[in-house]
């Protein structure tokens, strides 16, 4: 399938700050499973981003605003085209997880972190769950992952950036990241090594991810996660609807919780009251803008009668030889 995605986000600060300094994750990867076609990013007020790739592998655009200023809106746009994933097959058991080599290759992925810490009960409540899954590692994920599903409803404005994995198994209740965050500390709990992804889903709702036959959808970013098997390498499950991750997922980047892969971080020199807005419009099949630059007017405006103006190069393709590269990279990541 083909996607143009529109990602944007603003903030409006109040007073004006002096300067601020930022970095942006929103640039779908090409993997076996997707391939980016083009990309670009805009920034108001005006300025250049530097990109480069980070310990994980994601791309950042990072960028610099040294002006005061009261707006920073920020917009990124891709092209990218996805396709179906075949079935599974694995026959690992839980004890070739404890391989010494396949252990020392995860490690990162199997250690807690602040947002998938785990305590005796949740260790034991995995273990039981992948007990009665069957004898695979794999059944013992999708196991956790449907332990997830059955434990937590999908909630928003129950929990926050900083809710851990134990607060929202005894809440039960939370958004993607929350169901990316508890699945991902259950299969570390068992030595199952995990990694939270974040990207964007093309469904009318991130609790259904029902097919939808609308031609645009707006949405938030969406989080999974991928569990690692020893004949079968990274694996992708998302527990928030229970449903393959397939066609309808775009994979932005991974790493070992939510910090890793944050769509958009900053900080900025003064004090002031911050108002965010953030947006995500997916549309699939043809391309919903010109090929050519052009200016964005959008309803986001500093005052009525003198809107935001985000200018964005061209929509430049993605050549073979960055796709050859990026391929490689990504088949670095699957054999960590």
């Amino acid at each position: 399938m083909r996607f143009d995605i529109r990602y944007r986000t603003r903030f409006a600060y109040d007073p004006a700050v002096a300067e601020s300094h930022n970095e942006l994750r929103a640039c779908p990867v090409t993997d076996a499973h997707q391939r980016l076609v083009t990309y670009r990013v805009g920034v108001a007020p005006a300025t250049r981003p530097l990109s480069f790739a980070d310990y994980w592998g994601t791309r950042v655009d990072a960028f610099g605003v040294r002006l005061p200023h009261r707006i920073l809106e920020v917009v990124a746009e891709a092209t990218v085209e996805t396709s179906p994933r075949g079935e599974v097959v694995s026959d690992a058991d839980i004890a070739d997880l404890a391989d010494g080599d396949f252990v020392a290759r995860h490690h990162e992925y199997l250690e807690a972190t602040r947002h998938t810490e785990w305590d005796a009960d949740m260790r034991t409540r995995a273990e039981a769950c992948a007990d009665d899954a069957g004898p695979t590692a794999l059944a013992a994920a999708r196991g956790i992952h449907d332990l997830v599903r059955s434990t937590v409803r999908y909630e928003k404005g129950v929990t926050e950036v900083g809710t851990t994995a134990a607060e929202v198994l005894r809440g039960g209740a939370g958004v993607c990241q929350d169901f990316a965050h508890l699945a991902v500390a259950l299969c570390r709990s068992v030595g199952l090594p995990a990694r939270y992804v974040s990207g964007y889903l093309f469904s009318a709702d991130d609790a259904t991810a029902e097919r939808t036959d609308r031609p645009v959808v707006h949405v938030q970013t969406h989080a999974w996660i991928e569990v690692a098997l020893p004949d079968a390498g990274w694996v992708a499950l998302d527990p928030t609807n229970g449903r393959n991750v397939g066609e309808l997922h775009v994979k932005v980047g991974h790493g070992r919780d939510y910090d890793d892969v944050c769509p958009f971080r900053g900080v900025h020199h003064g004090s002031a009251a911050v108002e965010l807005e953030a947006a995500v419009e997916i549309r699939r099949g043809e391309p919903m803008l010109p090929g050519g630059p052009f200016t964005l007017l959008e309803p986001w405006s500093e005052a009525p009668g003198s809107p935001l103006r985000v200018t964005l190069g061209a929509r430049a393709p993605v050549t073979m030889p960055a796709l050859e590269q990026e391929q490689q990279q990504q088949q670095q990541q699957q054999q960590q």
